[in-house]
């Protein structure tokens, strides 16, 4: 089974920077696509940015130019970035990975950008 562990949330003032974390023990780990997704209160998750197994990324417009995904398949581990981040950032972020056969969620990780 795939396990995946998040951490990195937590409150910053906007402006401020966090970097999330995505461990997911799997042994193909290199071979999956890898995303971010968050959920504000009272919002749909949606997918704010991706990473496959060449390296390449997409990100949704409200973050291109803020965030940066990165992975690390040594440490089984990917990375985002989230810079300068604003009140509208707050949500519950997930890691999503795209396993061979299904997808798998982490357990999510709590961002809260306030003053």
């Amino acid at each position: 089974q795939v396990q995946i562990a998040e951490s990195g949330g937590g409150l910053v003032q906007p402006g401020g920077s966090l970097r999330l974390s995505c461990t997911c023990f799997a042994s193909l780990f290199s071979m999956y696509t890898i995303a971010w997704h968050r959920q504000a209160p009272g919002k749909q998750r949606e997918s704010i940015a991706a990473i496959n197994s060449g390296g390449s990324r997409n990100y949704v417009d409200s973050v291109k130019g803020r965030f940066t995904i990165s992975r690390d398949n040594a440490k089984k581990t990917v990375f985002l970035q989230m810079n300068n981040l604003q009140p509208e950032d707050t949500a519950v972020y997930y890691c999503k990975v795209q396993g061979l056969q299904r997808e798998y969620w982490g357990q999510g990780t709590q961002v809260t950008v306030s003053s």
